[in-house]
């Protein structure tokens, strides 16, 4: 529960920091595919390796993956349905087939209903949630962060020597 409690205050330093929003949105993004599809197939790991080998935010993805794995299990009819109204396509059985008798495709476990439905559904939806992730979060910083920081509250947390010190060792720390 510590590592959850970790990213989750590591995100809202994110949020409230000068950090991109395309490398937050696309994050949260990955985080989608990742709690959307089940973590024991080729393409988690291809979402993984292009978290490692692009500037994406890995905190914003696994704090996102975990909250979106919650909803997965509740989609998973849904997954199914549309996971077997793809596979039962009658002019596709040919094609599948063929990616089935491939070397490493069948590691994608593709032929299951609920990772094909899963599958197909982060893929149509991850552009949204990618625009709709950029836009919150640029809204989020125009209106609520910039509410909070002309607040009394936050100008007294401003004016002591504590914050004074943590804020010049957080500059000092990532430089």
């Amino acid at each position: 529960m510590g590592l959850i409690l970790k990213q989750i205050f590591a995100f809202i330093k994110l949020l409230n920091s000068d950090t991109g929003n395309i490398s937050l949105a696309a994050g949260i993004t990955c985080g989608f595919i990742l709690g959307m599809t089940p973590v024991l197939s080729l393409h988690s790991l291809l979402v993984f390796l292009i978290l490692f080998f692009f500037r994406i935010q890995i905190g914003a993805a696994l704090l996102a993956a975990f909250f979106f794995k919650f909803s997965a299990f509740l989609l998973d009819p849904v997954f199914n349905m549309v996971g077997s109204k793809v596979l039962e396509i009658k002019s596709l059985q040919g094609f599948f087939t063929t990616l089935y008798n491939m070397p490493i495709v069948p590691y994608t476990r593709f032929n299951n209903s609920i990772v094909m439905g899963s599958g197909v559904l982060t893929f149509i939806l991850s552009p949204i949630i990618f625009i709709l992730s950029q836009y919150l979060i640029i809204k989020y910083r125009e209106q609520i962060l910039a509410r909070f920081k002309t607040t009394k509250f936050w100008k007294a947390i401003e004016a002591t020597k504590f914050y004074q010190w943590y804020y010049k060792y957080d500059q000092y720390k990532w430089n």
